[in-house]
């Protein structure tokens, strides 16, 4: 007890240590995180009023962004699936950053989850009422919640274990970490399930939304944890080689070929047969009797993602600024695509014919950025803590003078 105590004091020790760009960063998120909570705190004094929502949209801004953050959450398997199946060893010293990414993404979902629900209370609805497994609402908070705690499980592990100087046993995280694969499908697959199955939006109903889930997330995801490896490659000492950036270079031109060859096959099926459901495929690429707020939002994001395909296919984007480029288009793109593209478009127009547009105000923003801003601020801490644990400067028998035993080279091996 008295280690794992030192350990958790070491931990939050570390977090407050670095130079002044780390403190400045910090400030910033702490700052957007901190005006978000006070916007948060004006919604639930005046409920969901203060949003754009309405009865006609009842989703828009935090359930884009949950959605979006769900397949983020799930691309921790693609750093996982290569290193622990294919024994990739490129991305062996890595792997757990995605998984510390899982970890703070799916807190964030939580978080816009129950922002949108307007009052924390109404959890308890939900599990008063569980209706497993008829309900596809509690089958995504199993998946949700079994991933968090999977991730926490796998990480608190190798980090603790690098901590205290001695080998993992692969019992306590192997088999966790290929249930936690299969895991991450599934948390994105359930998402996908819950759109599909509301047969009174037609814009989802297609069976393919549940693949282009998981081939828009297996692009965005690898290109945000290639921004992240540069900067800690850039101000720590851990060591990521060029090719574990490579290897994952290489997952985001399948992910991002897939993706828009299903949005293609989509677009075609919604087009092409001109049905009585093509209404909201309409409004959202072309507009629909006079409403367009979506229109320049759509095309922005589809051309992101074809010229961020075009970049990682060309021999140019194996060196890190044009690779760097493509990252950021298709964390953009697909964030546009998968979020305001997908949610809105569906209840416009509403199954009575009534066209609403919606438009968030600047409460829904300040409560986004602030969401954003503490889960960016929760996995900068996660990682400025696990880098020096990990490469053994920060032990327990460092900190009592006591000779390290056999100490890993890093949490995943």
């Amino acid at each position: 007890m008295k280690k794992y105590l030192t350990f958790l004091w070491d931990c939050f020790r570390l977090s407050f240590v670095g130079d002044w760009r780390y403190h400045l960063w910090m400030t910033i998120l702490t700052v957007f995180a901190l005006v978000g909570l006070n916007a948060y705190c004006y919604q639930l004094v005046n409920g969901l009023v203060t949003t754009g929502m309405t009865d006609q949209v009842s989703w828009g801004l935090y359930i884009a962004n949950f959605t979006y953050l769900v397949g983020l959450a799930a691309a921790a398997a693609m750093l996982v699936i290569p290193v622990y199946v294919y024994r990739n060893l490129h991305l062996h010293d890595v792997v757990i950053f995605g998984e510390l990414l899982a970890v703070s993404v799916i807190i964030m979902c939580l978080l816009f989850v129950t922002v949108d629900l307007g009052r924390p209370d109404r959890f308890m609805h939900l599990l008063w009422r569980f209706n497993f497994p008829l309900s596809m609402l509690t089958w995504d908070v199993i998946a949700l919640n079994g991933y968090l705690l999977l991730n926490l499980h796998i990480c608190g592990y190798l980090i603790y274990c690098a901590y205290c100087g001695r080998k993992p046993s692969p019992i306590f995280y192997i088999p966790f970490v290929f249930i936690a694969i299969v895991w991450a499908i599934s948390i994105h697959t359930v998402t996908a399930f819950l759109y599909v199955g509301l047969g009174g939006r037609p814009f989802w109903n297609s069976a393919i939304i549940a693949p282009r889930f998981l081939a828009s997330a297996f692009a965005a995801g690898p290109a945000f944890i290639i921004l992240t490896l540069q900067i800690v490659r850039r101000f720590s000492r851990h060591q990521v080689a060029n090719d574990a950036l490579l290897t994952l270079r290489r997952i985001i031109q399948v992910a991002l070929i897939i993706n828009l060859f299903l949005l293609v096959c989509e677009v075609f099926t919604e087009f092409y047969t001109d049905s009585a459901h093509v209404a909201s495929a309409r409004y959202l690429y072309f507009g629909l009797h006079g409403r367009d707020a979506l229109v320049p939002w759509i095309w922005s994001a589809v051309g992101m993602n074809v010229l961020a395909t075009i970049l990682v296919m060309l021999p140019a984007s194996r060196g890190m600024r044009w690779l760097n480029v493509a990252c950021v288009l298709a964390i953009v793109g697909i964030w546009i695509e998968k979020g305001m593209g997908l949610i809105v478009p569906a209840f416009v127009p509403t199954p009575l014919g009534e066209i609403v547009e919606y438009v968030p105000t600047t409460h829904e923003i300040l409560i986004c950025l602030g969401i954003w801003a503490f889960g960016l601020l929760i996995y900068t801490i996660f990682v400025r803590v696990s880098v020096p644990v990990l490469a053994g400067e920060v032990t327990y028998q460092k900190r009592f003078g006591q000779p390290t035993e056999n100490t890993p080279s890093s949490g995943t091996t």
